[in-house]
C-alpha cells in the first residue's frame, strides 16, 4: 500500500530529515513508526500525506507517485487517509458531534448520512452518549476518542497517529491503541508513531524505527500478535 523508495528529505538550510529511507507497509497491516524525538517520524508521516515531498527517492500509495499527484490529486488523496494528533485539535466552539461531521461537511455529505456516520463512529470509541456536549467538558482520554472518531468517520483506507498517547496515562493509553487495533481488524491500514515503547513491546507488532532520519529496523514485517488485555 505504501512504499518508501530511497526517500531522503531535506528542509530549507540544509536540515536532512529523513536519509535514504526505503521500506513497505502492507494494505490491512499495523505497525509502530518510532525513534527519539527529531528522529523524522513527523517528517515521514507528512510525505504520506503529501503536506511535503521527498527531496530524493519516491513515495509510492497504491503504486501511484506522492510527488505526481498534482493540486486537484491531492484533496482526493488526503480523503483516503485519517489522522490522529497527540493534541486532539478539536474544535471548542462546536459540540462532540460536530467534531466528528467535521471531515464530512467539508466534503459536503447528505446530512443524514453524515447522521448516520458520525454517530457510529462515536459509538465505536464509547462516546455516543457525549454527542451534544463540548469537548471542553470531557477528559483528555475522552477527547483523543473524539479524535479518533473524527479521524475514522469517512472510514479511510488508512489511518494515521502521531503521538496519540502522549499526554495519556498507561490505562488510557492501552486503550486507545486497543481501539487502534480495532480498526485494523476491519481492514484499516495502521500507522502509529509513538515513543511508548513499552506499549509498543507489549502488543508485538511491527516496528519501524528511525534513527537520524536513517531507517534503524522494519524493513520486513514480522507476524504479528494482537493486543493484551
Amino acid at each position: 500500500m505504501i512504499v518508501f523508495d530511497n526517500v531522503s528529505k531535506r528542509y530549507p538550510g540544509g536540515h536532512d530529515a529523513l536519509k535514504q529511507v526505503s521500506f513497505e507497509l502492507s494494505r490491512g497491516e499495523m505497525a509502530f513508526l518510532t525513534g527519539h524525538s527529531g528522529a523524522g517520524k513527523s517528517t515521514l508521516l507528512k510525505l504520506i500525506m503529501a503536506m511535503e515531498h521527498s527531496s530524493q527517492g519516491q513515495v509510492l500509495y497504491d503504486g501511484k507517485n506522492l510527488a505526481r499527484l498534482g493540486r486537484q490529486g491531492i484533496p482526493y488523496h488526503r480523503r483516503r487517509i485519517g489522522v490522529v494528533f497527540q493534541n486532539h485539535s478539536l474544535l471548542f466552539d462546536r459540540s462532540v458531534f460536530d467534531n466528528v461531521a467535521l471531515p464530512l461537511a467539508i466534503s459536503g455529505a447528505d446530512p443524514s448520512e453524515t447522521a448516520r456516520r458520525v454517530r457510529a463512529a462515536l459509538d465505536k470509541v464509547g462516546l455516543l452518549h457525549r454527542e451534544t456536549q463540548n469537548p471542553v467538558a470531557l477528559s483528555g482520554g475522552e477527547q483523543q476518542r473524539i479524535g479518533i472518531a473524527r479521524a475514522v468517520v469517512h472510514k479511510p483506507d488508512l489511518l494515521l497517529a502521531d503521538e496519540p498517547t502522549g499526554n495519556l496515562d498507561p490505562e488510557l493509553s492501552a486503550e486507545i491503541m486497543n481501539l487502534f487495533h480495532e480498526f485494523n481488524s476491519v481492514g484499516v491500514t495502521v500507522l502509529v508513531a509513538t515513543h511508548d515503547i513499552s506499549l509498543v513491546r507489549e502488543l508485538g507488532l511491527r516496528q519501524i524505527v528511525l534513527s537520524e532520519g536513517r531507517l534503524a529496523s522494519g524493513s520486513a514485517s514480522p507476524v504479528a500478535e494482537g493486543p493484551r488485555s
